[in-house]
């Protein structure tokens, strides 16, 4: 059966054609680097997760704990079918080459060289399937002086510089709170190379083999700051400032944000705001709305990105300003006179503001085990159909085998008593 039919056989019949129907993705993934295929997953794609008999501990992993299974895999997991095959066994070695056959891609998301010592190599997965994307993800990539050492996700930020330790009133040093970002752009930019693969190997019929690094993609994400510090190691006549600032250099990405003064957070009566009046236009509307346009007439502000860096006075008189409102009043304010004003949420006071509730709808808990996020790409016109629920360990075996390798019941006993589907 071609990727093309066996997408269309679980399709329902009148729903939207999903935009990667036809992608078949085979995928050996544990813990957080199984987001690698999640967004391609809730786009469409038939992603087979292959699991060993005792399968992904990540159903253990991190907090919180959903009626006996993590939010992780309920989250990263989503839209996908579980096969469990002992690879240890070369019947399963056998199918896992036969789901390769008519595979778009194969994913190893894992340390490298996991599917290497199965047997099951790129070398030897192209000899069945020319056009094969093999992609691994790892944390710290397949080259390099730390490739081989275990890690999680944590490192990968800390790797890059990204997050720094705290200390505590009693002295010891913490992790703060922060957004993880290498266990989650490094998924993302996995997902675009598996999709230019694909791309290509259906025009020239020829596959092709790629990895990515999570403690890479943590470094790449924050490439302003790396790249600023870089720039900065040239001399001051050929490397300056911006010209609002007197070309006087600020420090690397938001860390040179702290002095400003028309781009900086404020209180309003009941919360925070972020005001963003860099460009003098947006400052002189601001001005002329609150009545204040001696502000404007004392400090006018460059043309672009001026941010009146260190006005501790224009400071003082902005914050008496903003106790006026409240967040939701001076957002309304902003949209209306023009000038840019956002709102500063939490991850928990997010749900209730508004923009999220229209943009973001959960996925309801008895859809997916627990509320979740959707996909934040939208088709303009028509909608998504909503994912499945994580997979319970080899939930789908009989349904991949049967739908994808047209196996019969005497293939699976066949299957099942060579120890190759586990127990």
């Amino acid at each position: 059966m071609t990727p093309d039919a066996a997408s269309d056989s679980r399709a329902t019949a009148g729903a939207p054609r999903r935009p990667l129907q036809g992608v078949r993705i085979v995928e050996c993934s544990m813990l957080g680097p199984a987001a690698i295929t999640t967004c391609l997953a809730d786009l469409g794609a038939d992603v087979i997760k292959v699991e060993p008999p005792q399968g992904d501990y990540g159903r253990e992993m991190t907090w919180p704990i959903v009626e006996g299974v993590s939010l992780l895999h309920l989250h990263v997991n989503r839209g996908k079918r579980s096969l469990v095959l002992d690879l240890r066994k070369p019947e399963a070695v056998e199918v896992f080459l036969e789901l390769v056959r008519n595979a778009d891609a194969v994913v190893e998301a894992m340390r490298p060289g996991g599917l290497e010592r199965r047997g099951l190599g790129y070398d030897k997965l192209r000899e069945v399937n020319p056009r094969i994307v093999f992609i691994t993800i790892s944390g710290y990539g397949m080259t390099g002086p730390y490739r081989d050492y275990p890690s999680h996700g944590i490192a990968y930020d800390t790797w890059a510089g990204v997050v720094k330790p705290e200390v505590d009133e009693e002295g010891f040093t913490y992790i703060p709170e922060h957004v993880s970002i290498g266990i989650n752009a490094g998924p993302l930019f996995g997902a675009l190379g598996i999709l230019s693969g694909i791309i290509e190997a259906r025009a020239t019929g020829h596959g092709s083999q790629m990895e990515v690094a999570q403690s890479d993609s943590a470094a790449a994400i924050d490439w302003l700051r790396s790249e600023t510090y870089r720039a900065y190691e040239r001399p001051e006549s050929e490397v300056t400032g911006n010209k609002a600032d007197g070309y006087a250099r600020r420090a690397p990405g938001t860390a040179g944000m702290k002095e400003g003064v028309r781009y900086n957070m404020y209180e309003s009566s009941d919360g925070h705001v972020l005001f963003m009046a860099s460009e003098q236009a947006f400052w002189k509307n601001f001005c002329e709305a609150v009545d204040r346009m001696d502000l404007f007439e004392r400090w006018p502000g460059s043309k672009y990105a001026d941010h009146a860096a260190g006005n501790k006075e224009l400071q003082a008189e902005l914050r008496d300003i903003f106790r006026t409102k409240t967040s939701a009043e001076w957002l309304e304010f902003g949209g209306r006179v023009n000038t840019p004003i956002a709102p500063v949420n939490s991850p928990q006071s997010i749900a209730a503001d508004p923009q999220f509730q229209d943009r973001l709808p959960w996925i309801p808990r008895d859809r997916l085990g627990a509320d979740q996020l959707p996909l934040p790409i939208k088709l303009v016109g028509d909608e998504l159909p909503l994912p499945t629920k994580a997979p319970t360990v080899g939930e789908h075996t009989d349904e991949v085998l049967r739908d994808v390798l047209d196996c019969d019941d005497a293939r699976l006993k066949q299957l099942r008593d060579a120890g190759a589907l586990g127990e």
